[in-house]
């Protein structure tokens, strides 16, 4: 029989705003999507009820616009939780201003892309690498929702999308603005099957509980990693 002892500690690392605001955006991005690719490449519903779904496009149009206003709001709620959360949904997390976090990015790189190393990085919140990814991908965000919003204020009079007519001729006219935005969806898409794979590779290598914590919000700490996190933690 294999068996291992170690002594555990739970660590409360993802609270739930966060864990609200990552499903929500996760639904959002599947959404957004799945009707953004059929409006690039709309398809021909042929039946001997056509005239039924004469309006289909204008509803998955609807439901694309509907959910890009929830997606943006949740994106910036998450900016502003980046200020009052607590440590590990700060925003001086995702940006690395100190020597340890450039050290940390280093030794990631090592272990996970080059696989020099085969010890996991001790890190109870994000790793380095991949705070400065979802920093990345936070920026991509950004990108999206103006590109889409400048999009949208050609076809609709709404005051707040109109806040965005800006955007088209600041980028080079309708068509680039079009490509950026498309080229962004299968960036979302491609990022999504990677962020799935090393959370279930994170989850087995390290044994932290990487999964489970984004729907309880606990992570499994050896006790030796909390003491030193404890030991870093700046006093308030």
């Amino acid at each position: 029989m294999r068996s291992r002892r170690l002594q555990i500690r739970e660590v409360y690392v993802w609270e739930l705003p966060v864990r609200i605001y990552h499903w929500l955006n996760a639904i959002c991005i599947v959404v957004l999507c799945a009707t953004g690719y059929v409006i690039a490449e709309p398809v021909a519903v042929l039946s001997a009820n056509e005239a039924n779904f004469s309006y289909w496009f204008g509803i998955v149009r609807f439901i694309h616009f509907a959910v890009a206003y929830i997606f943006l709001f949740n994106f910036a709620f998450r900016i502003y939780w980046g200020f009052v959360g607590n440590r590990y949904a700060n925003w001086r997390n995702y940006i690395p201003l100190k020597k340890s976090q450039w050290k940390e990015l280093f030794d990631v790189i090592r272990v996970d892309i080059l696989m020099l190393k085969n010890k996991p990085i001790d890190t109870i919140g994000h790793n380095t690498l991949a705070s400065i990814i979802y920093f990345a991908f936070f920026c991509a965000f950004a990108l999206q929702c103006i590109t889409g919003f400048g999009l949208y204020a050609k076809m609709s009079n709404a005051y707040f999308p109109q806040l965005f007519a800006w955007i088209v001729p600041l980028l080079g006219g309708d068509l680039i603005v079009r490509q950026i935005h498309h080229f962004l969806m299968w960036f979302f898409i491609l990022f999504s099957i990677v962020h799935v794979y090393l959370v279930f590779y994170h989850d087995y290598i390290e044994r932290h509980g990487v999964a489970s914590s984004i729907i309880g919000g606990w992570k499994f700490i050896e006790e030796k990693i909390a003491k030193e996190e404890e030991k870093n933690e700046p006093h308030t």
